[in-house]
C-alpha cells in the first residue's frame, strides 16, 4: 500500500512540475503551431485602452506564453507583452535571470534604430570632408 501511495504523489508531482515548466501557454515546443496574432488583431486589443495606438510589429515574446507587440502612440514607440488569451497586458520589461539582461530594452535599442541614409541632408551645415568614411549627424533646434 505504501509503495502505490507513493508511485501516486510521485505521478502527481510530475504532472505538476510539466504543467508550471511549460510556462503561461502550455505548449511544449514551437507556440506558433498552436497561437497566431495578427497587427490587426493585436490592435483591436490594444485600442480600448489606447486609442491612437498603431500597432509596428507583433512576434512571440522571449517569455513564453506572451506576445511581444512593438507599437507607436502619439509618435513615441513602446513595448507591450499580451497574453496568449489576450486578457491581459503587461507593461515592463522582461529580465532574463540567468544573464542579468533586459531584453525589453534591446528590442527597444532595435525597433528605435534611424537608417541614416534615410536622413535628409539637404539643408545642413557640412563641417569637414564632404566624403569623409565617418560622419555624425547632430540634430539641434535653434529655438
Amino acid at each position: 500500500m505504501k509503495k502505490i501511495l507513493i508511485l501516486f504523489f510521485a505521478v502527481i508531482l510530475l504532472f505538476a512540475i510539466s504543467s508550471v515548466a511549460s510556462g503561461f501557454g502550455g505548449c511544449e515546443s514551437d507556440c506558433l503551431k498552436c497561437h497566431k496574432l495578427s497587427r490587426t488583431d493585436a490592435e483591436k486589443v490594444l485600442k480600448p485602452m489606447v486609442p491612437d495606438v498603431t500597432v509596428e510589429s507583433v512576434r512571440m515574446s522571449p517569455a513564453k506564453g506572451l506576445w511581444e507587440i512593438a507599437l507607436n502612440s502619439g509618435g513615441k514607440k513602446g513595448i507591450a507583452y499580451v497574453d496568449f488569451s489576450l486578457d491581459n497586458i503587461i507593461v515592463g520589461s522582461i529580465v532574463q535571470i540567468k544573464t542579468k539582461v533586459n531584453l525589453t530594452q534591446e528590442r527597444m535599442m532595435q525597433i528605435s534604430k534611424v537608417d541614416v541614409s534615410s536622413v535628409n541632408l539637404d539643408n545642413t551645415i557640412l563641417m569637414g570632408a564632404k566624403d569623409a568614411k565617418h560622419k555624425i549627424i547632430v540634430f539641434d533646434d535653434p529655438d
